[in-house]
């Protein structure tokens, strides 16, 4: 749940410790039981002020609180760490409290904080460590450096932090993989160990490779002449060298040639997956005179 604390107790963010503790005495001596016997109103403001006091005069409590926010900082602190060591009777004596107001004392409630905050007890117990937050963040690499591997250097900024972190990113990674740095995130409290990052791998796409799970596909265009008749073509590949292939006769629009083992390398595996040449077939727009009646030609022989 967001709470403001500095708003509960009226007060800016930037205020001082006296400041701080004057607020809270102002509200807490309105709002205590005593003062309102049977009022839940004044009970449930009372709990509110006390919490925001726990957090706002505890210096380490405080930096955790404006470093992430009151929701992470709800989700990092149960209430019972907010409100260890915070001893409410020493407190309020300070205040002027004696057990009762005006000077009286009261045998009514021997500890008037034990029902308000379902019997949690101060005492000074070392706070309980916690893990920090795991940081979240996107990496866009190529396709080349897929397929090889990379490293990057990049950089993590918070609140109160700017570190810059080396990744190594595996051959064959694709996108929506993740890959985990141990102990980079959000610095722990309290002696907790620090959270991870997890790095989320957007791979970009690719001028001519389209990319299947571990297999590569790219587009080559032959004339109509050399489906018919058949011919040897060069063609790309991912590793950046020329691959000879043969077209056989008669090859129709759409066919797809293997080539074995020239995909993209099996992550955290062995081997790698096949390249695939997708033929189109080009009809010309434009014919030559000369063109054109070699092709009626044609024609006429059934072709």
């Amino acid at each position: 749940m967001t709470v403001d604390y500095y708003a509960v107790l009226g007060i800016k963010k930037g205020a001082s410790a006296e400041e701080i503790k004057k607020a809270y005495r102002k509200k807490a001596l309105l709002y205590h039981p005593d003062r309102n016997p049977g009022d839940k109103a004044a009970e449930t403001e009372f709990k509110k002020v006390s919490e925001a006091y726990a957090v706002l005069s505890d210096p380490e409590k405080r930096r955790q609180y404006d470093t992430y926010g009151s929701q992470a900082f709800g989700n990092k602190f149960s209430q019972e760490d907010i409100f260890r060591n915070f001893d409410f009777q020493s407190i309020l004596r300070e205040f002027g409290y004696r057990g009762g107001f005006g000077g009286k004392s009261t045998s009514r409630r021997v500890d008037p904080f034990a029902d308000l905050f379902g019997g949690f007890r101060q005492t000074r117990q070392t706070p309980r460590p916690r893990r920090g937050d795991d940081v979240d963040y996107n990496l866009e690499i190529t396709l080349e450096e897929a397929f090889g591997g990379v490293e990057k250097r990049i950089s993590l900024r918070g609140p109160d932090r700017s570190d810059k972190i080396l990744v190594k990113v595996p051959p064959g990674i694709t996108t929506g993989q993740k890959l985990r740095i141990p102990g980079k995130g959000g610095e722990g409290s309290f002696g907790g160990q620090s959270g991870d990052v997890f790095i989320t791998i957007r791979v970009k796409p690719h001028e001519r490779f389209a990319r299947e799970g571990d297999d590569l596909t790219v587009q080559h265009t032959i004339s109509y002449s050399q489906a018919v008749l058949g011919t040897s073509i060069d063609v790309p590949t991912i590793d950046g060298e020329m691959k000879r292939i043969k077209i056989p006769p008669g090859t129709q629009p759409n066919t797809r040639i293997r080539l074995k083992g020239h995909g993209m390398p099996r992550f955290k595996g062995s081997g790698r997956g096949d390249a695939f040449v997708r033929l189109n077939i080009e009809v010309p727009k434009k014919i030559t005179d000369k063109q054109e009646k070699l092709i009626k030609r044609l024609a006429e022989e059934g072709l």
